[in-house]
């Protein structure tokens, strides 16, 4: 049976939809609700198909009802119900999560092709949400020592905010990691993260793939293209490796942070961009600001909050953890058996400096997982990991 909700307190418009929907499939299920704080209290406690809900009602309406909805992780289509003057109300409600709008009285052929597509949309909104969290399990910060609970605690401290961050630390540590966890747990989360590796792009070219080119620009532009400020659009933009960036696009990048407002090269039209803006480095950006090679003012435009994430080194404690993570996920990625690794072996793992940081260890337990015994022994330490 398919189970459709109808929160509406109209009694002659509920009457009117129970009967079209009956009438159109007597596989569905119907249940009323008078207001929202009924229907809220029925969608909590009963797993629902489809939710048809009146935007006008008493007590709680119809956008309080999908974000109480959206915020407690039900997963269900809603078709909001309007009345012909509140159109714009109903175009709000489908930008926050809304499947549909339709305008009361309900016009037959609409609503029952509606009503079918959402039905058919409800697996995957389960997917697309299973998919997620698959990707947010990938950037995982695993750790308890003191040292990463800081880190972690100060993502969750500044996520929820529009502040710009700066994240340090030597390669390999996690960065990365890190500003994923920022979007993931900031208001943006539905919108893209955009990665730039300021490092790997050309200095001639990075200028187009931050800001984006007017087709003729340059000899290889061949058609118009949009930057990687303009595809963050209301989402974050993380740039990687920023103290690599040349000093000319540290002038643009400054002059986008301060106007919200980018140009794409080859064209003086200003386009307004609405992007929260990550970086990070290796380098200690101080010393580039003496040297000359980084600008103080745009230092201080992207170090608002400082978060230094700590080498391998400062945290051996987590080396357990983090090579128990990785066995898991090698195992589950290349279809191989889990290994148990000796005490000792893990003994020997905490005793190495692991210079390229967790990265390193990942690849080292990667070598120990194909070539390794099973469990993983010192032996096998000795013969495996870095000299």
């Amino acid at each position: 049976m398919t189970r459709i909700l109808i929160i509406e307190d109209e009694e002659p418009i509920r009457r009117v939809l129970v009967k079209i929907l009956s009438e159109e499939n007597d596989q569905f299920k119907i249940f009323e609700a008078t207001d929202g704080k009924d229907g809220i209290k029925m969608l909590e406690n009963n797993d629902f198909d489809l939710v048809l809900c009146d935007i006008k009602m008493p007590k709680m309406d119809g956008l309080e009802v999908l974000e109480k909805a959206q915020k407690s992780g039900i997963l269900v289509p809603f078709i909001m119900l309007t009345g012909h003057g509140n159109v714009e109300t109903a175009v709000h409600a489908m930008k926050n999560g809304a499947y549909d709008f339709i305008p009361k009285p309900p016009d037959l052929n609409r609503l029952l092709i509606s009503v079918r597509n959402a039905i058919a949309s409800k697996h995957l909104i389960k997917e697309n949400v299973r998919l997620k969290k698959k990707i947010a399990r990938k950037y995982d910060i695993i750790g308890s020592s003191l040292e990463i609970k800081k880190v972690i605690e100060l993502v969750d401290k500044v996520a929820p905010t529009q502040a710009r961050i700066l994240i340090t630390g030597p390669n390999g540590t996690g960065k990365e990691l890190v500003a994923h966890q920022i979007h993931q747990k900031s208001v943006r989360q539905k919108f893209p993260l955009i990665e730039v590796n300021c490092a790997a792009i050309p200095s001639e070219l990075i200028e187009s793939e931050l800001f984006g080119h007017l087709k003729g620009a340059f000899t290889s532009a061949i058609k118009d293209r949009k930057g990687k400020f303009e595809a963050a659009s209301q989402g974050t933009l993380f740039l990687d490796e920023i103290g690599d960036l040349s000093l000319s696009a540290q002038a643009k990048v400054l002059r986008a942070l301060q106007e919200n407002k980018v140009q794409r090269v080859g064209s003086d039209k200003d386009i307004t961009v609405d992007v929260r803006i990550l970086a990070a480095t290796n380098k200690d950006l101080k010393e580039e600001i003496k040297a000359g090679r980084f600008r103080e003012d745009l230092y201080h435009r992207l170090a608002v909050i400082l978060i230094e994430v700590p080498s391998l080194s400062e945290r051996t404690e987590d080396i357990p953890l983090l090579v128990d993570h990785f066995i898991n996920q090698i195992a589950k990625k290349d279809g191989m058996p889990v290994k148990s690794i000796e005490p000792k072996a893990l003994a020997l793992l905490k005793q190495y400096p692991w210079t390229g940081n967790v990265r390193e260890l990942r690849n080292v337990v990667e070598r120990l997982m194909i070539l390794g015994d099973n469990p993983i022994t010192s032996n096998n330490i000795i013969q495996f990991a870095p000299k």
